[in-house]
Protein backbone atom coordinates (compact mmCIF):
# COMPACT_ATOMS: atom_id res chain seq x y z
CA UNK A 1 0.00 0.00 0.00
CA UNK A 2 1.35 3.43 -0.97
CA UNK A 3 2.22 5.67 1.96
CA UNK A 4 0.99 9.23 2.22
CA UNK A 5 3.74 11.83 2.20
CA UNK A 6 3.07 12.59 5.89
CA UNK A 7 3.84 8.96 6.79
CA UNK A 8 7.25 8.76 5.10
CA UNK A 9 10.71 9.59 6.34
CA UNK A 10 11.46 13.18 5.37
CA UNK A 11 15.21 12.54 5.28
CA UNK A 12 14.99 10.18 2.31
CA UNK A 13 16.82 11.74 -0.65
CA UNK A 14 15.67 10.84 -4.17
CA UNK A 15 18.11 10.87 -7.08
CA UNK A 16 16.25 10.05 -10.31
CA UNK A 17 13.00 11.78 -11.21
CA UNK A 18 10.61 10.95 -14.03
CA UNK A 19 7.85 12.78 -15.88
CA UNK A 20 4.94 10.40 -16.35
CA UNK A 21 2.21 12.70 -17.62
CA UNK A 22 1.82 15.98 -19.51
CA UNK A 23 -1.11 18.04 -20.73
CA UNK A 24 -1.64 21.38 -22.45
CA UNK A 25 -4.36 23.63 -23.79
CA UNK A 26 -4.15 25.38 -27.16
CA UNK A 27 -2.57 28.82 -26.92
CA UNK A 28 -4.70 31.71 -28.12
CA UNK A 29 -6.87 34.64 -27.15
CA UNK A 30 -9.88 33.48 -25.12
CA UNK A 31 -11.59 36.53 -23.67
CA UNK A 32 -14.51 34.53 -22.29
CA UNK A 33 -12.39 31.73 -20.77
CA UNK A 34 -11.21 31.85 -17.15
CA UNK A 35 -7.85 30.69 -15.76
CA UNK A 36 -9.79 28.04 -13.83
CA UNK A 37 -10.96 26.41 -17.04
CA UNK A 38 -7.58 26.20 -18.73
CA UNK A 39 -5.73 25.16 -15.55
CA UNK A 40 -8.21 22.34 -14.91
CA UNK A 41 -8.07 21.17 -18.53
CA UNK A 42 -4.26 20.93 -18.56
CA UNK A 43 -4.18 19.26 -15.13
CA UNK A 44 -6.76 16.64 -16.06
CA UNK A 45 -4.92 15.86 -19.29
CA UNK A 46 -1.65 15.35 -17.40
CA UNK A 47 -3.28 13.05 -14.84
CA UNK A 48 -4.92 11.02 -17.60
CA UNK A 49 -1.63 10.81 -19.52
CA UNK A 50 0.12 9.54 -16.38
CA UNK A 51 -2.65 7.02 -15.78
CA UNK A 52 -3.31 8.25 -12.25
CA UNK A 53 -6.02 10.06 -10.31
CA UNK A 54 -5.87 13.22 -8.24
CA UNK A 55 -5.68 11.04 -5.12
CA UNK A 56 -2.15 9.99 -6.13
CA UNK A 57 -0.84 13.56 -6.26
CA UNK A 58 0.92 14.64 -3.06
CA UNK A 59 1.23 18.36 -3.88
CA UNK A 60 0.72 20.90 -6.65
CA UNK A 61 3.00 23.78 -7.64
CA UNK A 62 1.31 26.45 -9.75
CA UNK A 63 3.27 28.95 -11.84
CA UNK A 64 1.54 32.19 -12.81
CA UNK A 65 2.87 35.68 -13.49
CA UNK A 66 0.13 38.26 -14.07
CA UNK A 67 -3.25 37.02 -12.78
CA UNK A 68 -3.19 39.69 -10.10
CA UNK A 69 -2.57 42.52 -12.55
CA UNK A 70 -4.93 41.26 -15.25
CA UNK A 71 -7.83 39.90 -13.20
CA UNK A 72 -7.11 40.87 -9.59
CA UNK A 73 -6.43 37.33 -8.35
CA UNK A 74 -3.50 37.53 -5.94
CA UNK A 75 -2.14 35.51 -3.02
CA UNK A 76 -4.01 32.21 -3.54
CA UNK A 77 -3.90 31.87 -7.31
CA UNK A 78 -3.40 28.10 -7.48
CA UNK A 79 -6.04 27.44 -4.86
CA UNK A 80 -8.51 29.63 -6.74
CA UNK A 81 -7.68 28.11 -10.13
CA UNK A 82 -8.07 24.52 -8.87
CA UNK A 83 -10.93 24.89 -6.42
CA UNK A 84 -13.38 23.11 -8.72
CA UNK A 85 -11.09 20.12 -9.33
CA UNK A 86 -10.39 17.01 -7.29
CA UNK A 87 -6.93 18.43 -6.55
CA UNK A 88 -8.26 20.96 -4.07
CA UNK A 89 -7.39 20.04 -0.50
CA UNK A 90 -3.85 19.03 -1.43
CA UNK A 91 -0.88 21.27 -0.58
CA UNK A 92 -0.79 23.97 -3.27
CA UNK A 93 2.21 26.28 -3.66
CA UNK A 94 2.23 29.38 -5.84
CA UNK A 95 5.22 30.54 -7.87
CA UNK A 96 5.58 33.93 -9.54
CA UNK A 97 8.82 34.32 -11.50
CA UNK A 98 7.90 36.40 -14.55
CA UNK A 99 7.96 34.45 -17.83
CA UNK A 100 9.90 31.68 -16.07
CA UNK A 101 7.03 30.93 -13.66
CA UNK A 102 6.03 27.64 -15.30
CA UNK A 103 9.55 26.20 -15.45
CA UNK A 104 10.21 27.46 -11.93
CA UNK A 105 7.10 25.61 -10.72
CA UNK A 106 8.44 22.44 -12.35
CA UNK A 107 11.88 22.96 -10.76
CA UNK A 108 10.37 23.40 -7.30
CA UNK A 109 8.18 20.34 -7.80
CA UNK A 110 11.33 18.35 -8.55
CA UNK A 111 13.05 19.64 -5.41
CA UNK A 112 10.12 18.54 -3.24
CA UNK A 113 10.52 15.00 -4.52
CA UNK A 114 14.32 15.03 -4.37
CA UNK A 115 14.13 16.04 -0.71
CA UNK A 116 11.93 13.03 0.02
CA UNK A 117 8.97 15.13 1.10
CA UNK A 118 6.69 14.00 -1.74
CA UNK A 119 6.50 11.12 -4.18
CA UNK A 120 4.38 12.58 -6.96
CA UNK A 121 3.87 16.29 -7.66
CA UNK A 122 1.86 18.12 -10.31
CA UNK A 123 3.44 21.28 -11.75
CA UNK A 124 1.15 23.65 -13.63
CA UNK A 125 1.89 26.79 -15.60
CA UNK A 126 -1.18 28.90 -16.38
CA UNK A 127 -1.79 32.37 -17.74
CA UNK A 128 -4.78 34.41 -18.82
CA UNK A 129 -3.26 37.49 -20.49
CA UNK A 130 -6.01 38.73 -22.79
CA UNK A 131 -8.18 41.60 -21.63
CA UNK A 132 -10.61 43.94 -23.37
CA UNK A 133 -8.14 46.73 -22.58
CA UNK A 134 -4.97 45.66 -24.40
CA UNK A 135 -2.97 48.30 -22.53
CA UNK A 136 -3.62 46.36 -19.31
CA UNK A 137 -1.94 43.29 -20.78
CA UNK A 138 1.13 45.30 -21.77
CA UNK A 139 1.33 47.19 -18.46
CA UNK A 140 1.15 43.90 -16.53
CA UNK A 141 4.51 42.95 -18.02
CA UNK A 142 6.23 46.12 -16.80
CA UNK A 143 6.64 44.62 -13.33
CA UNK A 144 9.15 42.13 -14.74
CA UNK A 145 11.66 44.99 -14.75
CA UNK A 146 13.24 46.90 -11.87
CA UNK A 147 10.64 49.69 -11.86
CA UNK A 148 13.01 52.06 -10.03
CA UNK A 149 15.68 51.68 -12.72
CA UNK A 150 13.77 51.46 -16.00
CA UNK A 151 11.94 54.63 -17.13
CA UNK A 152 8.84 54.15 -19.26
CA UNK A 153 7.25 56.76 -21.53
CA UNK A 154 3.85 56.93 -23.21
CA UNK A 155 5.24 55.67 -26.53
CA UNK A 156 6.83 52.62 -24.92
CA UNK A 157 3.57 51.74 -23.15
CA UNK A 158 1.82 51.31 -26.52
CA UNK A 159 3.54 47.93 -26.84
CA UNK A 160 5.30 45.41 -24.64
CA UNK A 161 8.25 47.19 -23.04
CA UNK A 162 10.27 44.03 -23.57
CA UNK A 163 10.28 44.50 -27.33
CA UNK A 164 12.33 47.67 -26.82
CA UNK A 165 14.84 45.75 -24.69
CA UNK A 166 15.03 42.88 -27.16
CA UNK A 167 15.33 45.32 -30.06
CA UNK A 168 18.31 47.00 -28.41
CA UNK A 169 19.96 43.63 -27.87
CA UNK A 170 19.14 42.58 -31.44
CA UNK A 171 20.76 45.68 -32.91
CA UNK A 172 23.91 45.07 -30.88
CA UNK A 173 24.01 41.42 -32.04
CA UNK A 174 23.51 42.39 -35.67
CA UNK A 175 26.17 45.08 -35.56
CA UNK A 176 28.68 42.79 -33.86
CA UNK A 177 28.24 39.64 -35.94
CA UNK A 178 26.82 40.82 -39.25
CA UNK A 179 23.33 39.34 -38.92
CA UNK A 180 20.52 41.09 -40.81
CA UNK A 181 16.78 41.64 -40.57
CA UNK A 182 16.46 38.82 -43.11
CA UNK A 183 18.12 36.51 -40.57
CA UNK A 184 15.52 37.47 -37.97
CA UNK A 185 12.76 36.89 -40.50
CA UNK A 186 14.17 33.42 -41.22
CA UNK A 187 13.70 32.53 -37.54
CA UNK A 188 10.02 33.48 -37.79
CA UNK A 189 9.49 31.65 -41.08
CA UNK A 190 11.10 28.50 -39.65
CA UNK A 191 9.02 28.61 -36.48
CA UNK A 192 5.80 29.22 -38.41
CA UNK A 193 6.64 26.11 -40.46
CA UNK A 194 7.09 24.14 -37.23
CA UNK A 195 3.90 25.51 -35.65
CA UNK A 196 1.87 24.64 -38.73
CA UNK A 197 1.49 21.05 -37.46
CA UNK A 198 1.24 21.86 -33.74
CA UNK A 199 -2.36 21.61 -32.48
CA UNK A 200 -1.66 23.85 -29.48
CA UNK A 201 0.04 26.64 -31.47
CA UNK A 202 -1.48 30.12 -31.60
CA UNK A 203 -0.16 31.01 -35.09
CA UNK A 204 -0.11 28.13 -37.59
CA UNK A 205 -0.19 30.01 -40.89
CA UNK A 206 2.99 29.80 -42.93
CA UNK A 207 4.96 33.00 -43.58
CA UNK A 208 7.79 33.57 -46.01
CA UNK A 209 10.81 35.68 -45.14
CA UNK A 210 9.47 38.37 -47.46
CA UNK A 211 6.06 38.37 -45.76
CA UNK A 212 7.68 38.71 -42.32
CA UNK A 213 9.77 41.66 -43.50
CA UNK A 214 6.76 43.35 -45.09
CA UNK A 215 4.66 43.15 -41.92
CA UNK A 216 3.85 46.10 -39.67
CA UNK A 217 6.93 47.58 -37.97
CA UNK A 218 6.98 47.49 -34.17
CA UNK A 219 10.39 48.81 -33.14
CA UNK A 220 13.54 48.60 -35.25
CA UNK A 221 14.55 45.97 -36.33
CA UNK A 222 11.33 44.06 -35.49
CA UNK A 223 8.16 43.62 -37.47
CA UNK A 224 5.06 42.25 -35.76
CA UNK A 225 5.66 38.51 -36.46
CA UNK A 226 9.14 38.81 -34.90
CA UNK A 227 7.52 39.54 -31.53
CA UNK A 228 5.81 37.01 -29.26
CA UNK A 229 2.05 37.60 -28.95
CA UNK A 230 -0.35 38.20 -26.09
CA UNK A 231 -2.24 34.97 -25.38
CA UNK A 232 -3.72 32.52 -22.92
CA UNK A 233 -2.85 28.91 -22.16
CA UNK A 234 -1.82 26.29 -19.63
CA UNK A 235 0.36 23.20 -19.38
CA UNK A 236 0.77 20.62 -16.63
CA UNK A 237 3.42 18.04 -15.78
CA UNK A 238 3.32 15.02 -13.45
CA UNK A 239 6.75 14.33 -11.96
CA UNK A 240 7.53 11.42 -9.67
CA UNK A 241 10.19 9.08 -8.29
CA UNK A 242 12.01 6.46 -10.37
CA UNK A 243 10.19 3.76 -8.42
CA UNK A 244 6.80 5.03 -9.51
CA UNK A 245 8.01 6.21 -12.91
CA UNK A 246 9.17 2.72 -13.82
CA UNK A 247 5.51 1.67 -13.83
CA UNK A 248 4.81 4.02 -16.77
CA UNK A 249 6.09 3.04 -20.25
CA UNK A 250 6.03 6.68 -21.40
CA UNK A 251 8.14 7.98 -18.50
CA UNK A 252 10.84 10.53 -19.36
CA UNK A 253 13.79 11.07 -17.01
CA UNK A 254 14.58 14.51 -15.61
CA UNK A 255 18.32 14.62 -16.28
CA UNK A 256 18.89 18.16 -15.03
CA UNK A 257 17.01 21.24 -13.88
CA UNK A 258 18.78 24.45 -12.87
CA UNK A 259 18.19 28.16 -12.49
CA UNK A 260 20.13 31.40 -12.25
CA UNK A 261 19.40 35.10 -11.85
CA UNK A 262 20.76 37.92 -13.95
CA UNK A 263 24.02 39.53 -12.89
CA UNK A 264 24.58 42.56 -15.13
CA UNK A 265 28.17 43.35 -15.99
CA UNK A 266 29.45 39.94 -14.94
CA UNK A 267 30.15 38.80 -18.50
CA UNK A 268 28.35 35.54 -17.68
CA UNK A 269 24.70 35.51 -18.79
CA UNK A 270 22.19 33.87 -16.46
CA UNK A 271 21.12 31.41 -19.18
CA UNK A 272 24.70 30.26 -19.74
CA UNK A 273 25.20 29.73 -16.00
CA UNK A 274 21.94 27.80 -15.62
CA UNK A 275 22.83 25.71 -18.67
CA UNK A 276 26.25 24.86 -17.25
CA UNK A 277 24.66 23.60 -14.04
CA UNK A 278 22.03 21.58 -15.92
CA UNK A 279 24.64 19.97 -18.20
CA UNK A 280 26.70 19.03 -15.14
CA UNK A 281 23.68 17.40 -13.50
CA UNK A 282 22.89 15.48 -16.69
CA UNK A 283 26.58 14.55 -17.20
CA UNK A 284 26.36 15.47 -20.88
CA UNK A 285 27.48 18.28 -23.16
CA UNK A 286 25.57 20.42 -25.67
CA UNK A 287 26.65 18.11 -28.50
CA UNK A 288 24.36 15.37 -27.14
CA UNK A 289 21.19 17.49 -27.30
CA UNK A 290 18.83 16.31 -30.06
CA UNK A 291 16.03 18.88 -29.75
CA UNK A 292 15.70 22.27 -28.05
CA UNK A 293 12.97 24.66 -26.99
CA UNK A 294 14.32 28.15 -26.32
CA UNK A 295 12.79 31.41 -25.13
CA UNK A 296 12.29 33.32 -28.39
CA UNK A 297 10.21 36.14 -26.94
CA UNK A 298 11.60 37.99 -29.96
CA UNK A 299 13.16 36.41 -33.05
CA UNK A 300 16.64 37.62 -32.11
CA UNK A 301 16.38 35.98 -28.67
CA UNK A 302 16.32 32.54 -30.29
CA UNK A 303 19.74 33.20 -31.80
CA UNK A 304 21.15 34.54 -28.52
CA UNK A 305 19.85 31.65 -26.42
CA UNK A 306 21.06 28.98 -28.86
CA UNK A 307 24.53 30.37 -28.24
CA UNK A 308 24.07 30.69 -24.48
CA UNK A 309 23.12 26.99 -24.38
CA UNK A 310 26.30 26.06 -26.22
CA UNK A 311 24.37 24.71 -29.22
CA UNK A 312 26.24 27.16 -31.45
CA UNK A 313 29.43 29.16 -31.17
CA UNK A 314 29.13 32.85 -30.31
CA UNK A 315 27.87 34.79 -33.34
CA UNK A 316 27.10 31.64 -35.34
CA UNK A 317 23.45 30.87 -34.55
CA UNK A 318 22.04 32.90 -37.44
CA UNK A 319 24.30 31.05 -39.86
CA UNK A 320 23.08 27.70 -38.51
CA UNK A 321 19.52 28.85 -39.03
CA UNK A 322 20.23 29.99 -42.58
CA UNK A 323 21.81 26.61 -43.34
CA UNK A 324 18.73 24.77 -42.02
CA UNK A 325 20.54 23.19 -39.06
CA UNK A 326 17.92 24.45 -36.58
CA UNK A 327 14.94 23.39 -38.70
CA UNK A 328 13.09 20.10 -38.45
CA UNK A 329 15.35 17.64 -40.23
CA UNK A 330 18.46 19.65 -39.37
CA UNK A 331 21.31 18.84 -37.01
CA UNK A 332 19.76 20.49 -33.95
CA UNK A 333 16.06 21.33 -34.40
CA UNK A 334 15.08 24.36 -32.31
CA UNK A 335 11.56 25.39 -31.34
CA UNK A 336 9.80 22.61 -33.22
CA UNK A 337 6.68 23.64 -31.27
CA UNK A 338 6.80 26.98 -33.07
CA UNK A 339 8.42 28.69 -30.11
CA UNK A 340 7.00 31.68 -28.30
CA UNK A 341 6.59 33.73 -31.49
CA UNK A 342 4.42 31.08 -33.18
CA UNK A 343 3.19 28.58 -30.58
CA UNK A 344 2.39 31.49 -28.28
CA UNK A 345 3.66 33.02 -25.04
CA UNK A 346 1.12 32.89 -22.19
CA UNK A 347 3.92 33.97 -19.90
CA UNK A 348 3.32 31.91 -16.74
CA UNK A 349 2.66 28.79 -18.82
CA UNK A 350 5.52 29.09 -21.32
CA UNK A 351 8.14 27.08 -19.43
CA UNK A 352 5.69 24.24 -18.82
CA UNK A 353 4.67 24.31 -22.49
CA UNK A 354 8.32 23.93 -23.48
CA UNK A 355 8.71 20.87 -21.24
CA UNK A 356 5.44 19.48 -22.64
CA UNK A 357 6.93 19.68 -26.15
CA UNK A 358 10.24 18.05 -25.19
CA UNK A 359 8.42 15.17 -23.48
CA UNK A 360 6.37 14.50 -26.61
CA UNK A 361 9.49 14.65 -28.77
CA UNK A 362 11.43 12.19 -26.59
CA UNK A 363 8.43 9.85 -26.57
CA UNK A 364 8.16 10.00 -30.35
CA UNK A 365 4.63 11.41 -30.05
CA UNK A 366 5.01 14.76 -31.82
CA UNK A 367 3.28 13.75 -35.05
CA UNK A 368 4.27 15.65 -38.20
CA UNK A 369 6.80 17.75 -36.28
CA UNK A 370 8.58 14.72 -34.78
CA UNK A 371 12.37 14.97 -34.77
CA UNK A 372 13.96 12.03 -36.58
CA UNK A 373 15.97 10.15 -35.50
CA UNK A 374 14.31 10.00 -32.10
CA UNK A 375 16.35 12.28 -29.80
CA UNK A 376 17.90 10.88 -26.66
CA UNK A 377 18.20 14.23 -24.87
CA UNK A 378 16.14 17.41 -25.13
CA UNK A 379 16.67 20.81 -23.53
CA UNK A 380 14.31 23.66 -22.69
CA UNK A 381 15.39 27.18 -21.77
CA UNK A 382 12.95 29.64 -20.23
CA UNK A 383 13.70 33.23 -19.22
CA UNK A 384 11.77 35.85 -17.31
CA UNK A 385 12.16 39.59 -16.90
CA UNK A 386 15.33 41.66 -17.10
CA UNK A 387 17.84 42.97 -14.61
CA UNK A 388 19.90 45.45 -16.57
CA UNK A 389 20.74 43.74 -19.86
CA UNK A 390 20.49 40.20 -18.48
CA UNK A 391 17.55 37.85 -18.04
CA UNK A 392 16.29 38.22 -14.46
CA UNK A 393 15.18 34.60 -14.04
CA UNK A 394 16.68 31.82 -16.17
CA UNK A 395 15.64 28.16 -16.02
CA UNK A 396 17.15 25.29 -18.01
CA UNK A 397 15.76 21.75 -18.03
CA UNK A 398 17.33 18.68 -19.65
CA UNK A 399 15.20 15.60 -20.22
CA UNK A 400 16.30 12.12 -21.28
CA UNK A 401 14.41 9.40 -23.12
Amino acid sequence: MRQNSSEREYSRVVDDLYITGVGATPCGKYLETSPKEIAAKAANQALSDAGITADEIDAIVVGNAVAGLIGGQECIRGQAFLQDTELIGKPIFNVENACASGSSAFHIACQGIKAGTYETVLAIGVEKMTHEDKARSFSALEGALDVEEYPLDDDTRKRSVFMDIYANKANKYMNKYGATKEDLARVVSKNRQHANSNPVAQFRDLMSVEEVLASRPIVEPFTLPMCSPIGDGAAAIVVTTAERGSENPGAIRVAGTAGASGKPGSGSPAVARAAKAAYEQAAIGPEEIGVAEVHDAAASAELEEIENLGLAQEGEAFRLNEAGATSLGGRIPVNVSGGLISRGHPVGATGALQIYEIVNQLRGQAGERQVDPLPRFGISQNGGGFIGDDVAAAMVTILAA
